[in-house]
């Protein structure tokens, strides 16, 4: 079958790999249906983060299980599944509370694990992790699904970690995929003003679709002012999704005392925090990778029932033999997100 693999720094390549296989009871085989290039992606691409020549690469993706192991019981072949970012046994006690990224038996797609921006994967734990679909989808509908998998959900972790209650404030930090999807996901969790707050002017359209009311830049100076004078000195829930040190500041910097920042943005060069303000005015910083699973199958319910489309964020759909435009036009900046059509 064909899969990406990172060669080397700005070298992404399909290659011809050996087609994934049942190999232990509790497997399955997964037909990718789309997959899609994610913001972190970018770190290994860029050099920013270490890796081993080859690794696969991708772990957004929705597909259609062809085999299971003797011992499947929830998903069957046939089914479109959706496939959450990390997999995990659904035992440990990490998993019994809802933390599936922290699952010890458990790892993420890429790397030696088989990549879904691939024709193919093989999936362990597979009734613990896979979420039948049970619906047919169109190219439309798997559109709608694929955010489900990674940045939708989350974007919702960010929006519960800050705790955003109905009716309240909120500011994103953060115009990416991620940012975007949080947008819509405090929306969805009856905000009544979503701030986004980001460093890309052509997103503003595209930010105001998504749910924010108001769209203001990280450059300018005027902004954390504005924001403090409109929201009567900050706001109670700020969810901060880039994971960059200027992102960070400016999270502590817009929220007010007794609030909570939701940070989710993987952190890369962030370096410090200023945890003399979080003391003295009592602010919580909640930070962590979203267990996806955990939030994919109410955002399921609500994409079948045409209450929530995050579809929007992807800029374009290629097919996987084109893979490496993709990473280039998110590199630059050219893209948000773009799916991948195997």
């Amino acid at each position: 079958m064909k899969a990406t693999v990172l060669h080397a720094a700005g070298w992404v390549d399909v290659i011809d790999v050996p087609d994934p296989a049942i190999e232990h009871p509790g497997d399955a085989v997964v037909r990718v249906s789309l997959a899609a290039v994610c913001g972190s992606d970018l770190w290994p691409y860029r050099g920013q983060e270490s890796f081993t020549p080859g690794d696969r690469m991708g772990h957004e993706w929705v597909g259609v299980v062809e085999e299971v192991g003797a011992d499947v019981a929830r998903v069957r072949p046939g089914d479109l599944v959706l496939a959450p970012f990390a997999f995990a046994d659904g035992t440990c006690p990490a998993c019994r509370e809802g933390w599936f990224t922290s699952c010890p038996a458990g790892g993420f797609w890429g790397g030696g694990n088989g990549g879904g921006q691939a024709e193919a994967v093989r999936v362990p734990f597979a009734d613990a992790t896979l979420v039948p679909v049970r619906a047919d989808a169109d190219a439309e509908l798997l559109r709608r699904l694929l955010p489900l998998t990674d940045v939708m959900a989350t974007g919702a972790h960010a929006i519960a970690l800050a705790g955003v209650q109905p009716g309240a404030t909120v500011v994103v930090v953060g115009d990416g995929a991620v940012g975007l999807c949080a947008t819509l996901a405090a929306r969805r969790a009856g905000a009544a003003r979503v701030i986004l707050v980001g460093r890309h002017r052509d997103r503003s359209a595209l930010a105001t679709r998504m749910g924010a009311t108001d769209v203001l830049s990280a450059d300018d100076p005027a902004t954390v002012g504005l924001i403090r004078e409109a929201t009567e000195g900050g706001v109670p829930g700020v969810a901060e999704c880039a994971g960059t040190q200027s992102a960070l500041d400016l999270a502590i910097d817009l929220v007010r005392s007794g609030g909570t920042i939701g940070s989710v943005g993987v952190p890369n060069g962030v370096d410090r925090v200023d945890l003399y303000r979080l003391f003295r005015d009592n602010i919580s910083l909640r930070a962590g990778v979203a267990p996806a699973r955990r939030y994919m199958e109410p955002l399921l319910a609500d994409v079948l029932a045409e209450r929530l489309d995050p579809s929007p964020v992807f800029s374009a759909e290629i097919p996987l033999d084109a893979v490496a435009t993709a990473y280039q036009a998110m590199d630059t900046r050219q893209a948000v997100k773009i799916a991948i059509r195997p």
